[in-house]
C-alpha cells in the first residue's frame, strides 16, 4: 500500500516511525498503567491486549494510508508511547492521538511529536481538518492540544460520556 503520509517523522530528540514486532515491550509501559490509560481504556492492560493494540495501529495504516507512530526516544532508542493519526470507523473525523508512559509525562514529548503529526497532516492530508478527541478530566492531554494550536470547538458524547472536540489550525 503506497501511504498518504510519511512513515517516519524526526525532531530533535525523537524519531516517530511505524510500529515494529519487538515495541510492544516498552509500549506495554503506557498500556499496563492504568492511570496512563485512564480516559482511553480505563483500565490496565494485558500483556496480550497490548500486542493487540499495537497490531491494530499497524492495520490502521494498512486501512486507513495513515496511523499512530511510535514515539522513539533518540538518546536512548526505547519507545516512549505512541502519537498519529487515528481515524477508527466509529471516531467522529480524523485525529492527532497520543499517549505516553507516565514515566515521559512533563518532558514536551507529547507536544514535540503532536506538532510533527500535525505539520504532517497539513502537508499530506489536505483535505482533513484535524480534531483532537479528549474527555474533559484529562487537563494534561488538553494542554498538549492547547499547546501546539487546537481550539475546544464542541462538545460529543463518546462511550455515555462528553468529550471535547479540540479542532488543529489548519494553517501554521
Amino acid at each position: 500500500m503506497k501511504f498518504r503520509v510519511p512513515e517516519q517523522l524526526e525532531s530533535e530528540r525523537l524519531i516517530l516511525r511505524q510500529f515494529q514486532d519487538t515495541d510492544w515491550h516498552d509500549l506495554h509501559k503506557y498500556y499496563s498503567d492504568e492511570t496512563a490509560t485512564a480516559f482511553t481504556f480505563k483500565r490496565a492492560l494485558t500483556e496480550g491486549d497490548t500486542w493487540r493494540t499495537m497490531c491494530g495501529m499497524i492495520g490502521h495504516w494498512q486501512v486507513r494510508g495513515y496511523g499512530p507512530y511510535a514515539v522513539v526516544d533518540k538518546s536512548t532508542d526505547r519507545v516512549l508511547g505512541t502519537v498519529g493519526f487515528w481515524y477508527p470507523n466509529d471516531w467522529p473525523e480524523l485525529e492527532i492521538k497520543w499517549g505516553l508512559a507516565r514515566q515521559y509525562w512533563g518532558r514536551g514529548f507529547a507536544k514535540e511529536a503532536a506538532a510533527l503529526v500535525h505539520a504532517a497532516g497539513r502537508e499530506h492530508l489536505p483535505d482533513h481538518v484535524l480534531i483532537s478527541l479528549i474527555h474533559p478530566d484529562n487537563k494534561a492531554s488538553i494542554g498538549v492540544a492547547l499547546a501546539i494550536g487546537a481550539r475546544l470547538e464542541s462538545s460529543v458524547e463518546y462511550e455515555g460520556e462528553p468529550h471535547g472536540i479540540y479542532r488543529h489550525k489548519t494553517t501554521a
